[in-house]
């Protein structure tokens, strides 16, 4: 899965027929990184909308964040500008997470480290302890079996530390049905809330249309939760 995460530019793959049980995830992704990834649907010339709720969670610059789903996100770019030095980039893609590395100085790559792994049968990734903050923008909702979001949550529950932060990032009820020849399951603000449980209060939410390099628009939820 990949931040991966918003639909394929390509022949509009959201209207795909295939279904996820015939698609091998590891190289669904990383085809899809083989193409420009200035181009793909999820493509972002900035993380703003992602910053400004990291800018709201009171941690240090030296805690843990992870970006769930990294792919090729810019987003790890605008965490170094602004002095994070505890990053983790996590993908099932190996390519789209060298993308990323190629873009960074020396300097930069000793504060990022890197996980290529499945969220749905996780290895390295069951490791990870005291996150201050969890980020996912667009990866939770291509989880449409229930056993799935279960392995999701243990390990976002079992990593991210007392009194600090999730955010979640994803298409919305009126947002798309299917993304990137597979489909996901729309939320709003209450259905985060519920599968995360009364363990997480939301700090924020807002609504927000992404547009796709294509020109299409994709409707998000965007929430911000706090682990009591």
């Amino acid at each position: 899965m990949s931040e991966k995460n918003s639909c394929s530019n390509e022949l509009d793959n959201c209207n795909s027929a295939k279904e996820t049980t015939e698609i091998n995830l590891q190289n669904h992704w990383e085809k899809s990184y083989e193409k420009d990834t200035t181009q793909l649907g999820w493509y972002q010339e900035s993380a703003k909308e992602s910053m400004g709720l990291i800018a709201k969670a009171t941690i240090s610059k030296d805690e843990k964040i992870i970006d769930i789903g990294s792919g090729s996100s810019i987003l790890i770019d605008d965490l170094l500008d602004v002095g994070y030095s505890n990053i983790i980039a996590s993908d099932i893609s190996a390519s789209a997470l060298q993308n990323t590395k190629n873009r960074l100085s020396e300097e930069e790559l000793t504060r990022v480290s890197w996980m290529t792994d499945d969220l749905t049968e996780p290895t390295e990734l069951k490791s990870l302890s005291n996150i201050a903050i969890w980020h996912d923008r667009a990866v939770f909702h291509f989880l449409t079996k229930e056993k799935d979001r279960q392995t999701y949550f243990n390990l976002l529950d079992n990593a991210v530390a007392s009194g600090k932060y999730v955010i979640i990032a994803t298409f919305n009820l009126t947002g798309a049905e299917r993304c990137s020849g597979l489909p996901v399951q729309q939320y709003d603000e209450k259905g985060i809330a519920k599968f995360l449980g009364e363990n997480y209060q939301l700090i924020e939410f807002f609504d927000f249309d992404y547009t796709m390099p294509n020109g299409g628009v994709r409707p998000y939820v965007y929430t911000l939760f706090r682990k009591k």
